[in-house]
């Protein structure tokens, strides 16, 4: 899992930490050549390969949270007229997570005689600074073509990581982002207001990216 810096200097924690649990990008591409409504089965395939480290040693890449994966992307494309089936589908689907550790750097309340503190510019009271480990995961959802191999469509969202959520909430955090990434899929007709084994999904703190 790959680790980055990244410096946030003289802000309060009250005011980094919002921002931070609440950074989330949604972003997606498909082929414009690929007529969709002609895709109308759909299989699963693992491409993972070996199990990774996140996956033997976690909760929140673990085999549960795959499988709720799975089933909340078959509610998605059921609910756009899709079938999955067992042999000869039109298209496989896969999906994989990455994860990487923001370091970031927590200031004090204020900058002393050096810069802004609470009171205006000038005089501030300081504190410690200190350093919070950030897991950034990335949820990555392709549909490939079944006879070609060729890439049709590739959606993506990246959020923080709560390590030590309840189930309950993993599942419903694992609902709402493959439903986020669906709102990008290529689909013109109608969509379906339930599907499967489907919580509702919340749009509470999101603020996803929006440049594509």
């Amino acid at each position: 899992m790959k680790k980055t810096c990244r410096f946030l200097i003289g802000l309060t924690v009250s005011t980094l930490l919002p921002a931070t649990a609440m950074a989330q990008k949604v972003a997606y591409d498909y082929s414009r050549a690929e007529n969709f409504r002609s895709v109308k089965t759909f299989a699963f395939k693992d491409i993972r390969g070996s199990e990774t480290t996140t996956e033997e040693t976690t909760t929140y890449d673990s085999p549960f949270v795959i499988e709720r994966t799975q089933k909340a992307i078959a509610s998605q494309l059921e609910m756009r007229g899709l079938k999955q089936v067992k042999d000869n589908p039109d298209a496989y689907v896969s999906a994989r997570r990455t994860f990487k550790t923001e370091q970031v750097l927590y200031g004090p309340s204020g900058w002393g005689p050096y810069g802004w503190g609470w009171y205006g510019w000038g005089w501030g009271y300081g504190g410690p600074w200190y350093t919070e480990d950030i897991i950034k995961g990335t949820l990555i959802i392709d549909l490939v073509d079944a006879d070609t191999g060729a890439l049709l469509w590739r959606g993506l969202r990246e959020k923080t990581v709560h390590e030590h959520a309840k189930p309950e909430k993993r599942t419903e955090q694992v609902y709402e982002d493959v439903a986020k990434i669906f709102r990008k899929y290529p689909w013109t007709g109608p969509v379906a207001t339930s599907g499967h084994d489907t919580p509702t999904p919340t749009d509470k703190n999101d603020s996803e990216g929006r440049n594509h």
